[in-house]
């Protein structure tokens, strides 16, 4: 009989690649994970692992394992929902990763009523930029990711998790009081500032630059949009900025629709073995209905 904790730190090896990223994300000891997986060889009657200069490599039948693992881990997690679904209250623990503008936008709004309604459910609350958080949800590290997918930019995705749309907001180009202009292309000899390389939402502010005939003088990279604000308050940059930054309050500097009208999505991901978990599915209408509340809240009247 095969050891169901040795096939899953078997499946988190392919996952995270080496011992010590194993051993991190389930604080154990890299030589406790070694030992285990050398059982699980042992176990198996087959060789599981090939050492490959200073990391290991899986066997096509450690992949078979793998896969059982995974399946059976979904299946766990299911048989799991379906007992906590049978009891008459809503507790438990429900992991998020969110990005930054959604943390201030509709964090706060989704915990409150969460304290309120569901008291007995723990939220718990990690910032992760969407690509990291969806892989990080995929693999058990998180129960629930709200993401963003900007246009022309498909999110990354993976196999056995649920999307579900939350709503989308306007990007438009955030420039100080004194910008004397009304369309991208104006903005053009001036200073921006953008999230880092490799972003969603930098691919698709340097794409709308080029578009508009322009490569953009970007002298100021962060991933904090609040900076972001402060730079364009300041008069030091422009910027492209989502509307959900400003949800429930004014906007602090001159905000200017762009020809094509864009918009974010910001959606939820959660595993398909998952999605029935009561506090799950608790915090998820919560969240939708404050989407839905923020909509309304939106001010880009400047």
């Amino acid at each position: 009989m095969l050891d169901l904790h040795r096939l899953v730190l078997l499946r988190e090896l392919s996952i995270r690649g080496t011992m010590a990223a194993v051993a991190e994300a389930l604080q154990y000891s890299p030589s406790a994970v070694s030992q285990q997986l050398t059982l699980l060889e042992k176990e198996s009657n087959a060789v599981l692992l090939r050492k490959t200069g200073r990391t290991v490599q899986l066997t096509p039948l450690a992949e078979i394992l793998v896969k059982a693992a995974e399946e059976l881990s979904n299946t766990l997690e299911r048989a799991e929902a379906e007992l906590h679904a049978a009891d008459t209250s809503v507790r438990g623990r429900v992991r998020v990763a969110v990005f930054q503008s959604a943390a201030l936008a509709l964090m706060p709004v989704a915990l409150t009523k969460m304290k309120t309604d569901h008291p007995d459910v723990r939220v718990e609350m990690v910032q992760k930029e969407p690509e990291e958080a969806l892989h990080e949800t995929w693999s058990r590290d998180f129960d629930m990711v709200i993401a963003e997918q900007y246009p022309a930019h498909a999110a990354p995705w993976l196999s056995g998790l649920i999307r579900r749309d939350l709503t989308t907001d306007a990007i438009r180009l955030a420039v100080p009081d004194t910008f004397d202009g009304g369309a991208i292309g104006d903005a053009a000899h001036l200073p921006w500032v953008m999230e880092p390389r490799g972003t969603a939402s930098r691919h698709f502010a340097e794409q709308s630059c080029r578009i508009a005939g322009f490569e953009p003088d970007v002298r100021f990279e962060t991933a904090d949009l609040q900076t972001h604000i402060r730079l364009v308050e300041s008069g030091n940059a422009v910027a492209l900025m989502p509307d959900l930054v400003w949800a429930g309050r004014p906007a602090s500097c001159r905000l200017l629709t762009l020809a094509d009208e864009p918009r974010r999505t910001i959606f939820t991901a959660q595993r398909a073995s998952g999605v029935d978990w009561p506090a799950a599915r608790a915090f998820l209408a919560t969240l939708e209905q404050a989407a839905r509340e923020m909509e309304g809240t939106l001010s880009v009247s400047r």
